[in-house]
C-alpha cells in the first residue's frame, strides 16, 4: 500500500461515481476538497456518517469546500444506499458524488485500505478522510477504525484552521475554534509581526523568557 500522506499530491485517477465519471484533478479544480472513504454500503456507522456529512454540506459549501465520498460497492448499491442515508437523517440530501471501487484498486492508490477488515473480495476501505488543498496536496488526514464514527464538528474545525493558516502566517492552538486567538508562526520576527498584524499581538510571559508564543486575532 503506498504511503500517501500529508504533503503528497493526490493521484489524478479517473473514477466512476454516483454522478458519472470524473477525473480527480479536474473535479478538485482549485478548491479545497474533503475525500472520505467508508468500509461498505448499508453498514450502520457509515450510514450515520454520510447523513451527517450531507447535513453539513451547506457549511462546507460556504467555505468553498467540495465533498467526495468513496465506498467499495457498485454504483447501483450506492444509489439504493443513499435512500437509507437520507431517510435516517431527515432533511439531509446526498448531493455529493460517491466513488464506486468494487475491485478495491482505488483505495490502494489513495491509501484508504483497512489492513484488518476483509470480506470475500479482499480488504475493505478504512474509515479515512483526506483534506486536499487547492494545490491538490493532502493537508490533513484522519484514520478511524471501523468501530468509531467521525466527528464532523472536528472536520469543520480543522478546515477552518487550515484555510486560515493558508492566508496568514499563523497556526491554531489546542482546542482552537473560530473567533479564538491564533498564534503567530515562529519564523515571523516581532518587527514583521507588527507589519503583518497591525491589530497587535500579545506575547506570553514564560519562564524561559523566549518570545515564541505570540497571540493575535485574524
Amino acid at each position: 500500500m503506498p504511503g500517501l500522506t500529508i504533503g503528497d499530491t493526490i493521484p489524478d485517477l479517473q473514477v466512476d461515481t454516483t454522478q458519472g465519471k470524473i477525473k480527480l484533478h479536474q473535479f478538485f479544480s482549485d478548491k479545497w476538497t474533503i475525500l472520505f472513504s467508508h468500509p461498505g454500503d448499508f453498514t450502520p456507522v457509515c450510514t450515520t456518517e454520510l447523513g451527517k456529512i450531507a447535513q453539513y454540506a451547506s457549511e462546507f459549501n460556504k467555505r468553498g469546500v467540495l465533498l467526495l465520498g468513496l465506498s467499495c460497492d457498485d454504483l447501483e448499491s450506492h444509489k439504493e444506499w443513499i435512500k437509507d442515508i437520507e431517510a435516517h437523517t431527515p432533511g439531509a440530501k446526498v448531493n455529493y458524488p460517491i466513488i464506486s471501487d468494487p475491485k478495491r484498486e482505488i483505495i490502494k492508490q489513495l491509501n484508504m485500505v483497512d489492513p484488518d477488515e476483509k470480506d470475500s473480495n479482499g480488504n475493505l476501505p478504512s474509515r479515512a478522510l483526506h483534506i486536499v488543498g487547492p494545490d491538490k496536496k493532502i493537508k490533513l488526514t484522519f484514520l478511524y477504525p471501523a468501530t468509531t464514527g467521525r466527528n464532523l464538528d472536528e472536520v469543520m474545525r480543522v478546515v477552518d484552521s487550515l484555510q486560515k493558516a493558508s492566508k496568514f502566517k499563523i497556526a491554531t492552538p489546542a482546542n482552537w475554534k473560530v473567533g479564538d486567538p491564533v498564534v503567530i508562526s515562529p519564523d515571523v520576527t516581532n518587527e514583521q509581526a507588527k507589519e503583518m498584524f497591525p491589530q497587535g499581538f500579545e506575547t506570553a510571559d514564560l519562564p524561559s523568557k523566549k518570545e515564541y508564543l505570540r497571540f493575535t486575532n485574524v
